[in-house]
């Protein structure tokens, strides 16, 4: 049984899945030989695709949800950055995307990401990985990554988001969804906010100032809710929604390396264990 889970069956609505959700499948280029692809069955017959980058099974794993209109796929050139980095990624695609099955719906993305979470938290055991596992989400990505270090927080070591919401509604009204009018009331709609105010550990909050989409104050509101003694919050300058990581160029991977280095050498020094 899924842990904490949401109750969002009221937003599986065609007229508000069609702004959340922008599906599309791999374009069938050959797999880069530095790449694996990993396949994870659903309890209701679907598959979920996924593409890890691995490099030493000791260094920490990065299980990594994309935003709205990308795929797995299109990490391909950038799951060799991480790895370059000293990084383990791994990128889950939602239903209907890449090399997914069945169509993406809300309640199907919350409960999916606990199927790939146990999938791959299985295969690092198996595997011998031993690596921290750490949650990271970007743009609509962030709810299924709040939502796991939530409900697994002592599981999770870490928690990243980048171009992350804090409020659904605001974000709904901005992609012109109207919830007032299907008769939908404030409790259907989850709050990322209400989620990271559960998660403890390390947090680590990257935005976009220009960001159109959901601007920087979300962001601030997440850091601000996060419970944890180690946080940072990083807005980087002259950045809009998609284009954080262009923007800020080497420096993008350079923050996150240092915050899981420095959350495991906080870790050193008080004697604890991944």
């Amino acid at each position: 049984m899924h842990q904490q889970q949401p109750d969002v069956s009221a937003l599986d609505r065609p007229e508000i899945l069609q702004f959340i959700f922008h599906p599309r499948t791999e374009s069938g280029r050959p797999v880069p030989a530095y790449a694996e692809t990993m396949n994870i069955d659903t309890e209701d017959g679907h598959r979920i695709g996924a593409r890890l980058y691995l490099s030493n099974s000791q260094a920490p794993h990065l299980l990594f949800f994309h935003g709205n209109g990308e795929i797995a796929e299109d990490y391909d050139d950038i799951g060799p950055v991480y790895m370059n980095f000293g990084l383990n990624f791994m990128v889950a695609d939602f239903r209907g995307y890449g090399r997914s099955t069945g169509n993406p719906t809300i309640s199907a993305m919350f409960s999916d990401a606990h199927t790939v979470f146990h999938h791959f938290t299985n295969w690092m055991k198996q595997n011998h990985r031993t690596g921290p596992l750490w949650i990271m989400g970007r743009s609509l990505g962030s709810a299924s990554a709040i939502a796991l270090a939530a409900a697994y927080p002592k599981q999770v070591r870490g928690l990243i988001v980048e171009s992350g919401f804090a409020h659904t509604a605001d974000l709904f009204k901005r992609l012109g969804i109207r919830t007032e009018h299907s008769g939908i009331r404030e409790a259907a709609l989850f709050s990322n906010a209400e989620q990271i105010a559960r998660y403890p550990g390390p947090t680590l909050i990257l935005h976009g100032e220009q960001d159109q989409i959901i601007p920087v104050f979300h962001a601030r509101d997440l850091h601000d809710r996060a419970p944890a003694r180690q946080k940072q919050l990083h807005i980087i300058s002259g950045a809009d929604h998609n284009t954080l990581m262009l923007v800020a160029g080497r420096n993008y991977f350079e923050i996150i390396q240092k915050f899981i280095l420095d959350a495991n050498g906080s870790d050193a020094e008080s004697g604890a264990g991944y």
